[in-house]
């Protein structure tokens, strides 16, 4: 007898519909699944059988065959081990066949029968509910991260039986129940404003940054404070939107980062990848083609600390996804797009010893090899950062000073009002920030006065600017003008955002 079950699995973040097809025979007694299953599939066999006579149900001794559809495209994972178990119990009637049919059923099962949690059910819940779908069962242990979805009756299920039994009727469940989603920003204590003492001109770049969502990279001597201002900028960064939420929760849930207790992330990332890091945990890939760094801090920040200690090769793939928000993984099974749409901030010594430039400690490096440390960072790389920031040693008078810096909470409050202004300026283009703005966009928002257009073509000359550190000047200078209530770029916006693209002219050259 054949039964049908409908299922989903995962392509890269998307949603898979999968149908799954049961055909038991006669025949000599075997297991044979189609429709290109990887390893984790094909071992399905075993679970089921365990976990159908685990349960208290009969396991054919026929010639079973399951057929994966579609079947051009690599099926991965454990999902379909509840679907298929479901199907064999319907093809051999021990459940009623026409109750699977407007149900969708997802899970990995135990040998004991018992459903547990899998990896990446909210993109697949929000494909079967775009697809349609009315009715889906998932397991327990899921139900947190599922009650963020609407639109679909969702029921979770903690073993085989109560699956069956759900669909007899038997068992009477209620639809998991809808959560209310809540900003909540997890910033360490620590890592707030207040305690950075001195560094006001990168505190206001750091400022700048988050209200504009420009990338930024600190220069200076070990000590200087580089890492404690990057650790700082999640907590003055806009609190993420739901759609913002959804957005990253489902990479995380692919990736298997995700707190089940929570459901949901609710405080923009912050990753920090070592510098031994390699290609492939970066930017993403592997057999599975799994999410990389970069795309795990999507709507957040990735954190380079040290960048020249990276390997080359690694830190130029950045290059693609700076511009474009996204990471194209090509593997010969399968190619994923993934979204890497975050703000870099990246840290670095000017020299090997770290003290070239210093006012208060004397450099004992060469010319060579300044020139070869800072050349492991490339010139079209240092084009995709904005805002290039000298960190300096803080001065004594400044670590003695008695009572605490400005706050990240008053910060915080400038940079909302400043995304406030460029939402309503770009909410017709679904831009949310200035640093995304395309050429037409600069044309018609950064437009300069005469005065604005001559100290900008000086600059132009005198720095040897491409085309994208111009766009990017104007973007900046934009941001700083938002920042001061301006609706109109003045000269003293721009030459502001001038002053953040000249220390690669004085370390590179």
């Amino acid at each position: 007898m054949l039964a049908k079950v409908e299922s989903y699995g995962l392509n890269g973040i998307d949603g898979l519909n999968v149908r799954i097809e049961v055909d038991i025979n006669k025949g000599l007694p075997c297991y044979e699944t189609v429709g290109l299953p990887d390893t984790a599939v094909k071992e399905s066999k075993e679970r089921i059988r365990s976990a159908i006579r685990n349960s208290g149900y009969l396991y054919p001794t026929n010639r079973i065959t399951v057929n994966l559809a579609p079947a051009d495209i690599r099926k991965e994972g454990a999902f379909y081990d509840l679907p298929i178990s479901l199907g064999i119990l319907a093809a051999t009637e021990q459940i009623p066949f026409e109750r699977l049919g407007d149900t969708i059923f997802i899970g990995e099962l135990g040998l004991d029968g018992g459903v547990r949690h899998i990896n990446g059910i909210l993109p697949m819940l929000i494909a079967a509910r775009n697809n349609g779908a009315k009715r889906i069962v998932i397991p327990y242990d899921n139900r947190n991260e599922a009650g963020y979805i609407n639109g679909i009756e969702i029921f979770a299920v903690s073993t085989l039986r109560e699956a069956a039994d759900f669909i007899i009727g038997t068992l009477v469940r209620e639809p998991v129940p809808t959560r209310v989603y809540e900003n909540i920003t997890a910033v360490k204590p620590t890592d707030d404003l207040k305690y950075v003492k001195g560094q006001f001109l990168a505190r206001r770049a750091l400022e700048i940054a988050a209200a504009g969502g420009h990338n930024i990279l600190f220069i200076g001597p070990p000590g200087g404070g580089k890492t404690m201002l990057a650790k700082c900028l999640p907590g003055i960064l806009p609190d993420m939107t739901f759609e913002e939420a959804l957005e990253t929760t489902k990479i995380h849930s692919v990736a298997g980062r995700l707190d089940s207790s929570k459901g949901i992330i609710t405080s923009r990332p912050f990753r920090v990848p070592h510098h031994t890091a390699t290609l492939i945990a970066l930017t993403g890939g592997g057999v599975k083609a799994h999410p990389g760094e970069i795309s795990l801090a999507h709507n957040g920040v990735l954190f380079l600390d040290e960048m020249p200690e990276y390997n080359r090769h690694t830190l130029e793939t950045l290059r693609q996804p700076l511009e474009d928000g996204v990471i194209t993984v090509t593997r010969a099974a399968r190619v994923v797009a993934y979204p890497a749409n975050f703000i870099l901030v990246a840290s670095m010594n000017p020299c090997p010893c770290g003290y070239y430039g210093s006012q208060s400690n004397k450099c004992r490096c060469s010319l060579s090899e300044i020139h070869r440390y800072t050349g492991k960072l490339s010139s079209p790389l240092m084009d995709r950062i904005d805002l290039h920031v000298d960190v300096d040693d803080v001065e004594l008078s400044d670590l003695a000073k008695e009572g605490e810096s400005e706050c990240s909470a008053e910060v915080k409050k400038r940079v909302n009002a400043c995304r406030e202004i460029q939402l309503k300026r770009l909410k017709e283009q679904s831009i949310y920030c200035n640093a995304k703005m395309t050429p037409e966009q600069i044309a018609l928002y950064c437009r300069l006065s005469p005065g604005c257009a001559k100290l900008m073509e000086t600059a132009f000359e005198r720095l040897g600017m491409s085309a994208r550190g111009y766009n990017r000047i104007l973007k900046v200078s934009r941001t700083i003008a938002d920042l001061s209530g301006s609706e109109n770029i003045e000269t003293h916006h721009l030459a502001e955002a001038i002053q953040y693209r000249t220390l690669d002219r004085k370390y590179w050259l």
